[in-house]
C-alpha cells in the first residue's frame, strides 16, 4: 500500500484514529495537510511525521465555522498544487437517548460529523474533478452507522448518514475517477472511547477488557489497525473499490 507523493488531507488529525492515519500515511509516502482544533497537539503530530521522514503542514481550526472546510481544501491545493486524498475523520459523540438529547448536542453532532463531511467533500470533489487522475475520499463512519447502538442517538444518526453519503458520492463521481469509501470502526482504543469508559466508572484497562469481551475477536481495535484500512482504500491497491463500507470491528457487526 503506497501513497508515494500523493497529497492527503486528514481532519481530526490531532489524536486517536486521525493521528494514526497521519502516521500511516506518512509511512506510505504521502505528503499531508493535517487539521484539528488544537495547534499544540497538531504540531506534535506534525513533528512525529517529520521524524518518519515525510512532509506535513498543519492548519488549526473548527470545521463548524462557516467557510473553514472550504478554506482547508483551498489551502491544501494552494500549498501542494492538488489534493489526491481526503480523509474525513473529525468526529464527536454525545451520550444520550432521544429524550435526553438536547438541541445543542444534536446540532453540534450533525455540524461536526455530517455537515463538515459535506462541505469538505464538496470542495474536494470540485478540486479533484479538475485533476486528470481524480482522487479518493475516505470517510470515517462507525459500526454504529451500520447497526444501531445504545445511548448515542445523534452519533448513530450522523454516522448512518455518512455511510449513505459515501454511497451516493461514489455513484455520482465514479466517472470522474473519484473513489469514495467509508471505514466503519468498532470500539477503538482512543480518547473518545476513554470517555465512554469513564462513564462506566472503571479504570481504562478494565474498561477496554469489558468492551473487548463483547467482540468476536476478544478485544477492541488499535488506532493503527483502522489507519491501515484507510491507507489501503486511499491507495491505488483499491483502484476498483468505490462505494464500499469496510467494517473494522473485529467481527462485531457480522452477527
Amino acid at each position: 500500500m503506497k501513497l508515494d507523493g500523493k497529497i492527503m488531507l486528514v481532519t481530526g488529525a490531532t489524536s486517536g484514529i486521525g493521528a494514526a492515519v497521519a502516521e500511516a500515511g506518512a509511512a506510505a509516502g504521502a505528503i499531508q495537510m493535517l487539521s484539528g482544533r488544537s495547534a499544540e497537539r497538531g504540531e506534535a503530530v506534525r513533528r512525529t511525521i517529520e521524524a518518519i521522514g515525510a512532509s506535513a503542514a498543519f492548519l488549526a481550526g473548527d470545521l463548524t465555522e462557516p467557510g473553514f472546510a472550504e478554506r482547508l481544501v483551498e489551502e491544501t491545493v494552494e500549498r501542494f498544487g492538488r489534493i489526491d486524498v481526503l480523509v474525513n475523520n473529525a468526529g464527536i459523540i454525545f451520550r444520550g437517548t432521544i429524550d435526553r438529547c438536547t438541541d445543542e448536542e444534536w446540532h453540534r453532532t450533525m455540524a461536526v460529523n455530517l455537515h463538515a463531511v459535506f462541505h469538505l467533500s464538496r470542495a474536494a470533489v470540485r478540486a479533484m474533478k479538475r485533476q486528470e487522475a481524480g482522487g479518493a475520499i475516505v470517510n470515517i463512519a462507525s459500526d454504529w452507522g451500520l447497526v444501531g447502538g445504545p445511548n448515542a442517538l445523534a452519533y448513530c444518526a450522523s454516522k448512518g448518514a455518512v455511510v449513505q453519503m459515501t454511497r451516493a458520492m461514489a455513484i455520482d463521481h465514479a466517472r470522474d475517477k473519484i473513489r469514495v469509501n467509508a471505514v466503519c470502526p468498532g470500539d477503538t482504543a482512543t480518547p473518545m472511547l476513554d470517555s465512554a469508559i469513564a462513564l462506566r466508572g472503571v479504570e481504562r484497562e478494565e474498561g477496554l477488557k469489558l468492551l473487548g469481551a463483547a467482540v468476536p475477536m476478544g478485544r477492541v481495535a488499535k488506532p493503527e489497525e483502522v489507519a491501515k484500512s484507510v491507507v489501503f482504500l486511499a491507495s491505488d491497491d483499491a483502484a476498483y473499490i468505490t462505494g464500499a463500507t469496510l467494517a473494522v470491528d473485529g467481527g462485531l457487526t457480522a452477527g
